[in-house]
């Protein structure tokens, strides 16, 4: 069975919409998306009242809201030293909190579902800019390989569901993500929150240097969060195909680079050190976005105005932030 027949176009405005893991970075930046463009039905359920890697809690929980439309950006997720710490946790929990989710959709046949995934699905060493079929072609990053196998597990369980159910089921991977809700933690929070953090404790502590991991050489795309919701309903409203699709900015920069940007924000006019006993990870992870841009959407907010904005946010909230290790 295929879904060949479907043709995409705009969603209904009043189908119940879940939105899986709706209180983190991702997932309440899509949350916030689709309330600002009109969605009357939006559901989702916090980790505390609804475990989703608990199988029969999950089924439960969809049965009753009968959901037409699904937005799977539930995860654990963490940065380069969580990853490399704790590979057991970032592939067990994310395989199950996918299957689950999936599963329970498929028992509820749910028309639309958008599996968010991440660029480290692609090998180390891929060809840049990395297009959608250098999938599968090489080795994982070792540092985050777990999570990894855990995202591409998912784009496979997307591609099942077309191929056996022909639900027009689609996968997004984005490049990586940072902007309001974001993890800050010191142990396992993403590139740009450990800089901001960073830069803006020692501003604080008056410190005349800030020491950052690795040489500063790798370069890395950032796409920020709000950009990334819109792309989501961008692809849920025009995209249908068993690829997974690419979502970024098309541009990358030097950490050395993306630190300075994150230096002049915070307002800290200090030293930077690096700490080259520490990793790299991968040299570069910059994505073709040439598909997406085919459909008509690109990127809005530039990466000195994101950061800019992020540190606002970050300053704003230094009281009750998100910190999971």
């Amino acid at each position: 069975m295929t879904s060949t027949q479907f043709v995409p176009g705009p969603l209904d405005r009043e189908a119940t919409t879940y939105v899986a893991g709706h209180r983190g970075m991702v997932g309440s930046a899509v949350w916030r998306r689709l309330e600002t463009t009109g969605f009357t039905d939006l559901r989702g359920a916090a980790s505390a009242d609804l475990d989703l890697r608990d199988r029969e809690a999950t089924f439960d929980y969809l049965a009753q809201i009968r959901p037409r439309y699904v937005v799977l950006a539930a995860a654990k997720v963490g940065g380069i030293l969580a990853n490399d710490t704790h590979p057991v946790e970032f592939l067990s929990d994310n395989l199950r909190i996918q299957t689950n989710v999936m599963d329970a959709a498929l028992e509820q046949r749910v028309e639309r579902l958008l599996f968010l995934g991440s660029s480290c699905i692609y090998p180390r060493l891929a060809p840049q800019p990395i297009r959608e079929d250098a999938l599968l072609t090489g080795h994982l990053e070792p540092t985050n390989d777990a999570y990894a196998i855990a995202k591409i597990a998912g784009i496979m369980g997307v591609r099942a569901v077309r191929r056996e159910y022909g639900l027009p089921w689609i996968s997004a991977m984005p490049t990586n993500l940072y902007g309001p809700g974001d993890n800050f933690s010191e142990s396992g929070s993403h590139l740009l929150p450990a800089l901001i953090r960073r830069y803006d404790e020692a501003l604080g502590a008056g410190s005349p240097y800030v020491t950052n991991w690795g040489t500063g050489t790798p370069r890395r795309e950032l796409l920020h969060v709000d950009d990334m919701a819109a792309a989501c309903l961008h692809l849920l409203e025009h995209f249908d195909g068993a690829t997974q699709i690419n979502v970024g900015t098309g541009r990358d920069a030097t950490i050395e680079e993306i630190a300075g940007l994150v230096a002049q924000a915070v307002g800290f006019d200090g030293e930077t050190r690096w700490d080259t006993s520490k990793p790299d990870g991968t040299p570069r992870k910059l994505l073709d976005v040439a598909l997406l841009r085919s459909l008509g959407w690109t990127h809005r907010i530039g990466l000195a105005e994101g950061i800019t904005s992020t540190v606002a946010w970050y300053r704003a909230h230094a009281d009750h932030l998100r910190e999971v290790g």
